[in-house]
């Protein structure tokens, strides 16, 4: 831990260090600017709507995208011919860029629901194929024994399958809530929604105000990981709760 912490304070102070350099905060504010910006910010009533909005947008999609992509999962799983209708509208969400679906669903659905959709194409694949690939590790033999003992599907589902789904899903949604922290906000800057990050964004590079483009930055970071624990730490703890049923 104190490694880390050490790790950290060292980059800190390197930036620092290159925005002396510099010399221009119009080209690169330091740690200690943006973290003056961001307290100046943390005392108004909009920034902390505009932080809100923004994160329940993101959650909204991401939950959609949860239990959308681990109940397909399931199917896809269970039923070939579900995989198969699904592939190719997996395949599109997976390699078409996020700035071809911001500018479809601007013009369908306008900028007020843009990031809860983004976030959900690009988590829904992740999601889904690690569904799938939870439930392919499930032991053979052990699912050969449940069935010579007629083991019933509640008693499948808790003492078989979601050992063998949790590790994949944990990694699944790690890396899911990353990608729709990333992509909510750059559709965000895209489409500037009112009250959100992608917007103070936008209006920091019109402005040149890089203190408050990095202040902004740490607030998606910090929103990100806080999201990222809590979130895995309820699916653990929901997971316990079913295995122990």
């Amino acid at each position: 831990m104190r490694r880390k912490a050490l790790i950290v304070l060292g980059w800190l102070a390197a930036w620092q260090l290159a925005a002396w350099a510099v010399g221009r905060s119009v080209v690169l504010a330091g740690p200690i600017e943006a973290a003056g910006t961001l307290v100046r910010l943390a005392l108004t009533a909009e920034f902390w709507r505009t932080a809100a909005f923004t994160m329940l947008r993101i959650a909204g999609g991401f939950l959609a995208a949860f239990c959308a992509g681990t109940t397909l999962g399931a199917a896809a799983w269970r039923w070939r011919l579900v995989r198969e209708i699904l592939a190719p509208a997996v395949g599109v969400m997976k390699s078409v860029p996020v700035a071809c679906f911001v500018v479809l669903i601007l013009v369908w659905l306008g900028s007020g629901r843009l990031t809860a959709v983004i976030v959900f194409l690009i988590a829904f694949p992740v999601l889904y194929l690690q569904t799938i690939e939870g439930l392919e590790r499930t032991d053979r033999a052990l699912l050969e024994m449940a069935e010579v003992f007629r083991m019933g599907l509640w008693s499948r589902v808790r003492g078989l399958y979601l050992p063998a789904l949790l590790p994949s899903l944990e990694s699944g949604c790690s890396l899911a809530l990353g990608l729709a922290w990333k992509s909510g906000v750059a559709a965000e800057v895209i489409g500037t929604p009112l009250h959100s990050i992608g917007q103070e964004l936008y209006f920091a590079k019109i402005y040149l105000e890089i203190d408050r483009l990095f202040a902004w930055t740490v607030v998606i970071l910090l929103g990100s990981l806080l999201f990222e624990r809590g979130f895995l730490y309820l699916l653990r703890r929901c997971a316990g709760a079913l295995e122990g049923v």
